[in-house]
């Protein structure tokens, strides 16, 4: 039987039509709905959905699941009126990114983040460049000075600051200004933001632009109604841990490695910080930097029983700055029993202007129960401390006060291991820097 040179050709036809249209699917082999069988995509392949990833402005109450390493991608935003929840022993890793691409969780006012980890199951929030895993408080492929890796934790309040121009509310730096959440201040002091507690946050800071990074932990208008103790901050390029305003208290706080301060103090700040340790490297500029008001509305802060340890090395400074306090803006506050050692010759506590040695001869800033132990090298002092002449106690104004000659009143020199005053080191076993014995 002969086939004819037509029926060939419908059929070469046919067949040419059939692969043109093909059968339509998903196609993509990555895609949950892929359909292998599939040769022609319709278009309806659906995106894989992380459910560990924590992205954009949540829309309604989220609790972590500690059992999975979740993924902070972007500027996340808890808003007005939603909670988010993590447990003990959660695991947060967030995406590089600088600029208004920088990762960040931000609570904005309204907003509470309830994160209470204990001393056994902290809450480890780091770069996704850390090799950590569930289970484990420390990774092994980065270290105390690797940073701004990504940008921070920002919790933003209604409690009152002290503002220029007296306004009632500001944009938080490390927030581009088109983004509404990232207002705080307001009239209420007993403004709850949640309760952070065992709460570790490493290898952030990172830069949104010039001379503009987030610092670890932000607390901005934050109220007395919020807890937070036991923190750590480790290698973040802008300062540890620092204060706009607010009433909040906070203890058991320990910053290690930052490249800006360690605790700094802004804008009218009038709550307690208690039992706290600051650990320079050689990235690190001033363990404390206290400012003051900025508005007519006028704050007190209260410092109680802080560690700072300076970045001696074989009687050497090292690093960029390595002082050890700077107060500035007219601050205004209580210094009481802070121990101070291995900062070496040269490294002072400075009352930086006129209006700060105004505060000190009005009393309203003070300082009292300090302990110094001199830089040493091979149990040898690396120098003689003069508390007296302005080697530590150092009024840089123009109008003078008796601060320098105070010092002796307001200061002990104590051998290594002698001091009564200070952070207790107990309270922060617990800490990625205890691991590494930098206390």
């Amino acid at each position: 039987m002969k086939t004819s040179k037509l029926t060939i050709l419908s059929f070469i036809l046919a067949l040419g039509f059939l692969a043109s249209c093909g059968k339509p699917g998903c196609t993509d082999p990555t895609a949950p709905n892929y359909n292998p069988d599939a040769t022609k995509d319709d278009g309806s392949c659906e995106e894989l959905v992380n459910e560990y990833l924590i992205s954009g402005t949540l829309t309604e109450d989220k609790t972590l699941d500690a059992s999975h390493i979740w993924t902070l991608q972007g500027r996340v935003i808890v808003p007005n009126g939603v909670t988010l929840n993590i447990p003990a022993g959660t695991i947060i890793k967030a995406t590089a990114g600088t600029g208004a691409n920088a990762t960040s969780l931000v609570i904005a006012r309204g907003g509470t983040l309830n994160a209470v980890g204990t001393a056994s199951e902290p809450i480890i929030m780091t770069s996704e460049s850390d090799d950590i895993a569930v289970g484990q408080t420390t990774g092994s492929s980065l270290t105390e000075n690797v940073r701004g890796l990504w940008g921070g934790l920002l919790i933003l309040g209604n409690a009152p600051c002290s503002f220029s121009g007296d306004v009632s509310e500001q944009q938080i730096e490390g927030i581009p200004a088109s983004e509404t959440n990232g207002l705080y201040g307001g009239n209420n002091p007993a403004d709850n933001s949640g309760t952070i507690r065992y709460v570790s946050i490493r290898h952030g800071g990172a830069e949104i632009g010039e001379g503009n990074e987030i610092n670890g932990l932000t607390l901005a208008g934050v109220g007395t109604g919020t807890t937070i103790d036991h923190i750590e901050v480790v290698a973040n390029v802008d300062d540890g841990i620092e204060f706009f305003g607010g009433t909040v208290s906070a203890s058991e706080l320990l910053v290690w490695g930052q490249g800006d301060d360690g605790l700094d103090i802004d804008q009218a700040y009038a709550g307690t910080i208690s039992n706290a340790i600051v650990i320079l490297n050689q990235a690190s500029d001033h363990a404390l930097e206290i400012d003051g008001p900025e508005g007519s509305a006028t704050g007190s802060f209260t410092l109680n029983n802080l560690t700072l340890i300076g970045t001696n090395d074989e009687c050497s400074p090292t690093g960029i700055d390595g002082e050890i306090a700077d107060y500035r803006k007219g601050a205004t506050g209580s210094n009481n029993n802070i121990y101070i050692r291995n900062f070496t010759e040269g490294k002072d506590i400075e009352l930086d202007k006129d209006d700060d040695a105004n505060s000190y001869t009005a009393g309203t800033l003070s300082f009292s129960g300090f302990e110094f132990t001199p830089a040493m090298h091979d149990g040898v002092d690396c120098y003689v401390p003069n508390l007296t002449n302005g080697t530590i106690f150092n009024d840089k104004s123009s109008v003078g006060s008796t601060f320098e000659t105070d010092g002796a009143t307001i200061c002990t020199i104590v051998s290594t291991g002698g001091n009564n005053v200070g952070a207790n080191p107990a309270d922060f076993s617990w800490t990625y820097a205890a691991s590494k014995d930098a206390f």
